[in-house]
Formats: structure tokens, C-alpha cells, sequence
């Protein structure tokens, strides 16, 4: 943003994110106490959907904290609740669903609160970057109205002063002419500008948080680079934290300061993205890095896959949910589910027998840091 006008959103912005406060509700004795500076902070988040006489259980105790201009990234198969869990923390789950556990934006819980009030914390405090571009916005409105609409939502600016601010947006997003590129349809636009023009509307007041649900996956790797630096520079310029959801471990070991590995609703590796890339413990981890393609594999050989499906999360069985695809599985991960719990320092994982080392194959199981070793340091 430039000139007097990008000034005044900005204090715009921060006056009411600031001054926004949700009606006062009473924690429960057993709410969490969230992080002294943590910007978002989800404690034992669970959601469950009822459908067709079952219950779906999306997410399974997930806790994450992301401080102020924080990278966290989230990666995961499809079905493993990553974007359940960030539409739970958006206030955009359906009326079916059943939350529990405790969300805080700047210590304010989130789980109970109307949708008025959920309303007036989107956009404002937090925004998303959905999938799908061409899906996010409206074919029959010209990208320049649905800017200021999101503007004139939350900031008390009028019909020209929120025409000048969307125009600025789209140059900030860099989107060539924007003064015509205000009043075109999304169909006139490639896929990497139309996601450009998602951004512009998720930045448009200035949001505390960032939330990017699969933002690249529809664009060809050039463009996926553009958008993730764009990102990553207006992140810098706004000193906004940013949430990536993605099942590219590449793209996460590159922008991300920190990994969440999600499986079957749950969080089972959490780690900064040097040790945990630097140190797989969890087999389901190390399963999604060898799926990667490799340069320098031989041509036409079959590429390497999980076996196996995701379980199916509305039957609770006992054990490890990953044990029937795991080769290293063993008794006790048929029996009882690890806990996550930090085994070394900064580096969380729910495994019985890790990785030893970080490294792979039969020689990972019963590492010192599963139970296999805790019972043979407990007989010595």
C-alpha cells in the first residue's frame, strides 16, 4: 500500500482488530490457559460430524500455537483434517459439526461464539486463501466489487475510498493495469491472476493471520513459486502470521519455520522444519518423503506409494492409526495409540517405535525415544 490512503487502512485495520473484543464468556475450570504471546493459540481441538446414523471424528485432539508473523505449516494426505481444522479455527464449519476444545485469538476463545461474532473476527483478524481460485469467486461479479465488498465489510470507508484501496491491492499483489483488471470477471483472468486477486481479498483489512488452504496446488510450479514469494514478501511488509496447509513437503521444508504432520485427524510429528525434516521419528513422515519424485530415479520405474488407505475415522479402533500401513508396526501399535509427546526438545512425535536417527527402514524401530527403548532403559 501507498499514498495517504493505504496509511489510514492500516490504522484503520489496526484500531478495530485491535478494539475488536468478542461478548465476555466464562472458561470453563478445564480451558487451557493459551501462550502469553501467542497470536493463535488451539488447544485439544476435536470435531465431529454426525452423518447417516455414524460420527465422523475429523479431528482428534489437534493443539498448535502460531505467534505474531510466525510460518507454521500443516501437511498431511487428503482426509487427515488439516482444513477442517483450519475452517474450525475460521468459524466456517457447518451448523453439524461438534467442537470442542478451546480456540484463542489474542486470548480471546472462539469455540461458542454466534456467528455475528464469528463474522466480525473473519477478515478482520483472520483470512483464508482457499484451494481453488475459480471456485472462491463469484463468475457473475467483477473482481473489483467483491474486493470492496470484504473492505466496506469491516472498515468505515466509502464507495471511492474502497475503489482506490482495491486498486491498490491488486498492485500489490502485482496484477498488471489494475485499474482495468477492477472492473473484469474472474473468467478473464489466468488461474495464478485469479488467485492473486483471492489474496488482494484476504489482505484487504489487514488480517493478524493467514491461513493458505492449498493455495498452490491448482498452478503450475512457475506460478506456484510467484505466489508462495508474493506471500512470503507481504508477509514480511504486514507482519502477518501465516498458516500453510499442504501436502507438499517440499513446499513446507522451503517457506515454513514450523511442520505439523497430520494423520487420520491427529497431529503425530511436530517439529521446526529443520529437525524435522533433518530428523524423521514418525514412520507416517518419513512414508510421504520417500513418495516424492526424484530426479534421479530411473526412468519408467513405478513411483514409490503408501500402501494401503487412510482408516476410515468414524470406526474407533484401538491402536496406532497408522499401524496397518506401517512395516514396522508391531504388537503394542496394534493395541494402544501413542500419545504426542515431546522427546526431544522441540521435536513432539506419536510413535511407539520412531525412526532411530531420523533414518528409515527396519533398522528405525524401537529407537530410544519410543517405548522400546523406554523399557529397556526402565530393566536396566
Amino acid at each position: 500500500m501507498t499514498g495517504s490512503l493505504g496509511q489510514r487502512v492500516r490504522r484503520l485495520a489496526a484500531t478495530s482488530a485491535g478494539g475488536w473484543r468478542a461478548p465476555h464468556h466464562e472458561p470453563a475450570p478445564s480451558d487451557p490457559q493459551p501462550a502469553a504471546s501467542a497470536l493463535l493459540d488451539v488447544s485439544d481441538l476435536r470435531v465431529r460430524f454426525r452423518t447417516r446414523g455414524e460420527v465422523v471424528h475429523a479431528v482428534q485432539g489437534v493443539s498448535l500455537t502460531v505467534e505474531p508473523g510466525q510460518t507454521v505449516a500443516i501437511i498431511g494426505e487428503s482426509g487427515s483434517g488439516k482444513t477442517v481444522t483450519a475452517y474450525a479455527v475460521m468459524g466456517l464449519l457447518p451448523r453439524t459439526a461438534q467442537v470442542s476444545g478451546s480456540i484463542r485469538f489474542k486470548g480471546v476463545q472462539l469455540v461458542g461464539r454466534s456467528e455475528k461474532e464469528l463474522q466480525d473476527h473473519r477478515g478482520r483478524n483472520v483470512a483464508m486463501v482457499f484451494q481453488d481460485p475459480e471456485r472462491s469467486l463469484n463468475p457473475t461479479m467483477q473482481i473489483g466489487t467483491q474486493i470492496t465488498e470484504a473492505i466496506r465489510r469491516h472498515l468505515p470507508l466509502d464507495r471511492g475510498q474502497a475503489r482506490q484501496r482495491a486498486i491498490e491491492l491488486l498492485r500489490t499483489v502485482r496484477i498488471p493495469s489494475p485499474e482495468r483488471r477492477f472492473h473484469e470477471y474472474p473468467h478473464q483472468l489466468s488461474g495464478g491472476m485469479r488467485q492473486r486477486v483471492v489474496i488482494a481479498i484476504a489482505l484487504a483489512c489487514e488480517p493478524r493471520l493467514l491461513i493458505a488452504d492449498e493455495a498452490t496446488t491448482a498452478l503450475d510450479v512457475t506460478t506456484q513459486a510467484q505466489i508462495m514469494d508474493l506471500l512470503r514478501e507481504l508477509q514480511q511488509q504486514l507482519g502477518t502470521a501465516l498458516v500453510m496447509i499442504s501436502h507438499d513437503l517440499a513446499l513446507a521444508a522451503s517457506y515454513a519455520e514450523e511442520v505439523l504432520v497430520m494423520y487420520a485427524g491427529r497431529v503425530v510429528e511436530r517439529a521446526s522444519a529443520a529437525d524435522l525434516f533433518g530428523s524423521v521419528r514418525m514412520p507416517y513422515t518419513r512414508a510421504l518423503l520417500e513418495a516424492i519424485p526424484r530426479v534421479e530415479q530411473e526412468p519408467h520405474v513405478l513411483l514409490p506409494v503408501i500402501g494401503g488407505r487412510p482408516p476410515d475415522v468414524s470406526a474407533v479402533v484401538p491402536g496406532c492409526s497408522f499401524a496397518p500401513r506401517c512395516p514396522d508396526a508391531q504388537q503394542d501399535c496394534r493395541e494402544q495409540s501413542p500419545p504426542l509427546e515431546e522427546h526431544e526438545l522441540g521435536h513432539w512425535w506419536a510413535c511407539w517405535h520412531p525412526c532411530a536417527g531420523g533414518r528409515g527402514g527396519q533398522g528405525g524401530r524401537g529407537g530410544e525415544g519410543g517405548r522400546g527403548g523406554r523399557r529397556e532403559a526402565a530393566a536396566q
